[in-house]
């Protein structure tokens, strides 16, 4: 399963429904929101395992405890959990991310903690089941399995029709948008706090018509 795949299959099906069935947001929202923002949760995890080797093997073991079974049930993943995932992989810019995706998408505050709290798990599951299919087994070989994870997914966005596609295309650098550089640039803007040109805002804004 790619990480496409996830986003445009049950398991993100599940959590966009589940999102607009507590919020009020619509799943189309919520979908284009996920496609945004799971590339940047396994992109800053890839950042964060590369610091360190002492880091990397606790990913590692973190990663360990996601088996993948969380795919057939998004709705079993705890939202304290995901907090818990969104802080150890952003840290003290946690609240930056979220204020950022917020100002970007539309949506309000109050609202996307609670739904990237629903992703994360639901993202760890994935690569939990991805890491155990490739046999990855050390905090050493987890650049290259998230590093893969989405080059597959930019790949696969470029030979999918499906408006999902466009997104995590334009995310990842590989889609028609001009996303000033992909992954990169929307990570120093979000991470920075910088409001670069042609990066999430203007991703978001295309998608989500001009908010």
């Amino acid at each position: 399963m790619s990480l496409l795949d996830l986003l445009t299959g049950n398991s993100g099906d599940q959590v966009a429904q589940e999102a607009e069935n507590r919020f009020g947001i619509s799943k189309g929202q919520i979908l284009a929101l996920l496609a945004v923002a799971a590339p940047i949760i396994i992109s800053q995890l890839r950042k964060n395992a590369e610091k360190s080797p002492e880091e990397a093997n606790n990913i590692n073991n973190a990663l360990n405890q996601h088996d993948g079974s969380v795919l057939g049930n998004p709705a079993q993943a705890s939202t304290d959990d995901g907090n818990s995932i969104l802080s150890h992989i952003f840290g003290g810019n946690k609240a930056n991310v979220e204020n950022q995706l917020s100002q970007s998408s539309g949506i309000s505050m109050d609202k996307i903690g609670p739904i990237l709290a629903m992703l994360a798990p639901v993202v760890m599951g994935y690569i939990g089941g991805q890491k155990q299919q490739s046999g990855v087994n050390s905090g050493s070989d987890l650049s290259g399995l998230l590093g893969g994870i989405l080059g597959n997914a930019q790949s696969q966005s470029q030979q999918s029709d499906n408006p999902l596609s466009n997104i995590l295309g334009s995310v990842l650098g590989g889609g028609s948008q001009q996303s000033g550089g992909g992954i990169g640039d929307i990570l120093g803007s979000v991470l920075g706090g910088g409001q670069q040109g042609g990066g999430l805002g203007s991703i978001l804004g295309n998608i989500l018509g001009g908010k």
